[in-house]
């Protein structure tokens, strides 16, 4: 028999739970529901256990917040905003992997530009590797009192001593701003190690070069003195400059042979500053600078800081008989 006296039992057509109390027959049998005994057929009834495993269970509904009155409602308070250091700055963000004993390594460093200054600044920044090749390159804009993400640098580019260049012109200049100046910084492999070394000490997340402390003033040039014929006079303090300057390092330095090739670009760069300078200074109508052909490293730095110089009218890199394509002629406007 299926069922024994006393088993809980579920009414089919009613879902009523019940006991059984007795037997009728093989077919029937009493039950007791809520106090009242019936008979009812046995086809008529089951066990509840599988009702009771697979019905879902009642939640009862939450209960309706408590009503707060406008005196209890907490303000909420805004975070502060962000302050940058004063100036412009390079930020660099190493983002650390894995190595195979599971130690932290440096994988690469995220480059931003920090902009401390009361100015919005356009720049032109180029990434310039231990052998005077240009990395990347970049022309944008950064606001002031924000950062400007620029691009990720490999640590074996960094451990190359990159340069880091920008040209910076100021977008809402002062009368007694210089409209625009350049800043760079160069990365030392040791000296790089060793700032990780104290941001990781700090708890900090990045660390930070600094480019700018202040936007520069405007430098004034006193106007040269003028002959009675009205064009300009040589500045005493010396003979015109040569109209020709050669940047082969050979001629600028007695030694080379323990010179990186970035000290060489840089040695090369002063030499062509100086000239520009003297040129200007006696305001003088030409210069060729022989920089050679090789990649054409020197030369396109050369270039670059000619279309940043206010004096220069044109300049151009044509075949001359004397440097074939090795040498770049300038003229300038006064």
């Amino acid at each position: 028999m299926k069922y024994q006296i006393g088993d809980r039992i579920l009414i089919l057509h009613s879902g009523e739970e019940g006991h059984i109390i007795d037997f009728i027959d093989r077919k029937m049998v009493m039950v007791e529901v809520e106090g009242i005994t019936f008979p009812v057929f046995l086809d008529q009834i089951d066990f509840p256990y599988f009702r009771d495993f697979s019905a879902r269970p009642t939640v009862p509904a939450p209960a309706p917040p408590p009503r707060k009155r406008i005196e209890d409602v907490r303000v909420e308070r805004t975070a502060p905003a962000r302050t940058l250091p004063q100036g412009l700055h390079l930020s660099l963000l190493p983002v650390f992997d894995k190595d195979v004993f599971d130690e932290d390594v440096v994988d690469y460093f995220r480059v931003s530009l920090l902009n401390g200054l009361d100015r919005t600044l356009q720049f032109h920044y180029r990434l310039l590797l231990a052998g005077g090749g240009l990395a990347f390159e970049l022309r944008n804009e950064v606001r002031p009192g924000t950062d400007l993400y620029l691009h990720d640098v490999s640590l074996d580019d960094m451990n190359g001593s990159p340069r880091f260049t920008f040209d910076l012109t100021a977008v809402d200049a002062r009368k007694q701003d210089a409209p625009q100046t350049t800043a760079q910084h160069r990365v030392r492999a040791k000296q790089l190690f060793a700032d990780i070394d104290a941001m990781r000490r700090r708890q900090d997340a990045h660390f930070t070069y600094t480019l700018l402390d202040e936007w520069p003033a405007r430098t004034t040039e006193p106007p040269p003195p003028t002959l009675p014929t009205g064009r300009p006079a040589i500045r005493p303090g010396g003979p015109p400059p040569p109209s020709v300057v050669d940047l082969h390092i050979e001629r600028l330095v007695a030694d080379t042979r323990t010179l990186q090739p970035f000290e060489i670009l840089d040695i090369q760069l002063a030499a062509f500053e100086k000239a520009y300078d003297a040129i200007v200074a006696h305001r003088q109508p030409m210069l060729t600078v022989i920089h050679g052909v090789g990649k054409g490293v020197l030369r396109d730095e050369i270039h670059e800081r000619l279309r940043m110089k206010r004096h220069v009218s044109t300049f151009v890199n044509q075949y001359h008989p004397l440097f074939g394509y090795g040498a770049t002629e300038i003229h300038f406007r006064y």
